[in-house]
């Protein structure tokens, strides 16, 4: 499993930096290259690991992941962010992106309490995620700022030396993430087993705590500088491209019957959804006592979780 985590993180970083130099390449903007290329990195640890475990017949580990790593994204990295450096919070955020996770996370309660996710469902969230994409580079476009602009910058991995380097890092990127989702899937169901466990509550807790890893460093090493800004709209984003993206993709390759995650689970992903836009909207930054609020009602949850299988 640990390798399996390694071999996830280090493909991912391989993928955003080769893909990145060739955008840069072929001519786009640091700002489009950082709202597509590198907030859809982070999260293709969960992508392929998701995917995997649809083709694989495992939808618990697919959707608990999703689920997980949302309740992860905002309990944990935005919590322990917080704790560590009161986080200054974008008017964008909180009127547009905030609202359409929560969105997002009502649709993903409705199609997982049908039993089902149909490959329809899964073409309609897609798309959603398509059009969200395309919704935040109009408005970015229209909203940005020279400041702005050096922040996309100095996100964005440089340009290589050469063609062929890009595309090796696009390629041993993705042979990594899929050997690392691989290792993974399989190492967490064994564990499972092993334990007299549900491969839901691992998907729910080991899985999605390992693969948003990436995420949580980046927040961290951000708030021990000072500079955690970032870190609510890489949470926020993160959260809508797992439910959208991750869903969507998983479901097209094979429709998710659900079985071992719970009514309780996709609750509990919704109310740290809705909890954080007031915190948000209060002065226009996440305090640290509202940080400490998250991460407490989150390690709760997964206290309650485990010994509950």
């Amino acid at each position: 499993m640990i390798s399996g985590l390694v071999a996830l993180t280090l493909g991912a970083e391989g993928l955003v930096r080769g893909s990145a130099s060739l955008a840069i390449r072929l001519g786009l903007t640091p700002l489009i290259i950082g709202l597509t290329i590198v907030s859809f990195g982070t999260s293709t640890p969960e992508l392929v690991v998701g995917l995997g475990a649809s083709l694989s017949n495992q939808a618990d580990i697919s959707i608990g992941n999703v689920v997980g790593s949302n309740i992860f994204n905002i309990g944990i990295i935005l919590g322990l962010t917080a704790l560590l450096c009161p986080v200054k919070v974008s008017l964008q955020v909180i009127k547009y992106d905030c609202p359409i996770m929560i969105a997002a996370s009502l649709v993903a309660v409705f199609l997982i309490t049908e039993g089902t996710i149909s490959r329809l469902a899964g073409v309609v969230l897609f798309t959603a995620l398509v059009a969200y994409t395309g919704f935040t580079i109009w408005l970015a476009k229209k909203e940005v700022t020279p400041e702005i602009e050096l922040e996309f910058q100095d996100g964005v991995p440089s340009q290589s030396k050469s063609l062929c380097r890009d595309l090796s890092f696009i390629i041993g990127g993705l042979i990594l993430l899929v050997a690392g989702s691989r290792l993974l899937v399989m190492s967490a169901t064994d564990i499972a087993r092993s334990l007299g466990i549900s491969e839901a509550v691992i998907a729910l807790t080991i899985i999605a705590a390992g693969t948003s890893m990436p995420e949580l460093a980046t927040s961290v090493v951000a708030a021990l500088r000072h500079q955690p800004d970032i870190a609510v709209g890489n949470v926020v984003g993160s959260n809508i491209f797992n439910i959208l993206g991750i869903l969507g993709v998983s479901s097209i390759a094979r429709p998710l019957s659900v079985t071992g995650i719970t009514g309780l689970d996709l609750w509990v992903m919704v109310a740290f959804a809705i909890a954080l836009l007031p915190m948000m909207y209060t002065g226009l930054r996440l305090q640290r006592w509202e940080g400490g609020v998250l991460l407490t009602g989150c390690v709760g949850y997964f206290w309650f979780l485990w010994p509950s299988s």
